[in-house]
């Protein structure tokens, strides 16, 4: 009988083809692979990773604060769901909007971009932080006055970037407004009443 290079002949008489062998092996290693998979799944297995956290103190609108916080905690989320503030707004999650912008020692920032155990110490301002004995700030005055907001999503954020643009210097022009406020974006579009608003705390 002719040989077959695709085949071969075993003593109990069984051909083994090239097709077969590789059959049977990949239907193997398929269980060898559940198997594997499947004791990972096993209910009884306790899970004992437990998320590392930090005790973080701050002194948040003027008052001394001590919050527990998971380390993956963003500086936002801590802000909205720990310290019951939720004026700070979570827009794009991605520092791209500015929604969530706040200020930390005296410098805007994105908080959703940074962790709050980054910020032990800090000094933190938020929405709620500026109106005085019942008074809001002059700023927050100002977009009422100027019409500054529609939907009123954008709004803190918009605030918060207008005081540290004025506190930065970057008030000299309409221009120069909103050029260094232009991370802060308004889906409603009332940048001119909003620049309007700046300019007129810079002239007071």
């Amino acid at each position: 009988m002719t040989a077959d290079a695709d085949t071969d002949r075993t003593d109990t008489g069984f051909t083994l083809t090239r097709r077969t062998f590789v059959g049977t092996s990949v239907a193997l290693g398929g269980a060898v692979a559940a198997a594997t998979v499947l004791s990972g799944c096993d209910s009884d297995t306790p899970d004992t990773a437990e998320p590392a956290t930090t005790t973080v103190r701050m002194r948040i609108n003027g008052q001394e604060r001590e919050l527990e916080v998971d380390n993956r905690t963003s500086l936002l989320d801590m802000l909205r769901e720990r310290a019951g503030l939720p004026g700070t707004k979570k827009g794009c999650d991605q520092g791209a909007c500015g929604a969530c912008t706040i200020l930390v020692d005296g410098v805007r920032i994105n908080s959703c971009l940074t962790l709050a155990v980054m910020h032990d110490g800090a000094d933190i301002v938020t929405v709620e932080g500026l109106e005085r004995n019942g008074r809001l700030h002059p700023l927050q005055q100002a977009f009422i006055d100027h019409d500054g907001l529609q939907c009123g999503y954008c709004t803190p954020g918009q605030i918060l970037s207008g005081i540290g643009c004025i506190r930065e210097g970057h008030n000299r022009s309409r221009e120069e407004v909103a050029e260094w406020m232009s991370g802060n974006l308004c889906r409603c579009g009332a940048y001119r009443n909003i620049v309007d608003a700046v300019m007129s705390v810079r002239e007071a």
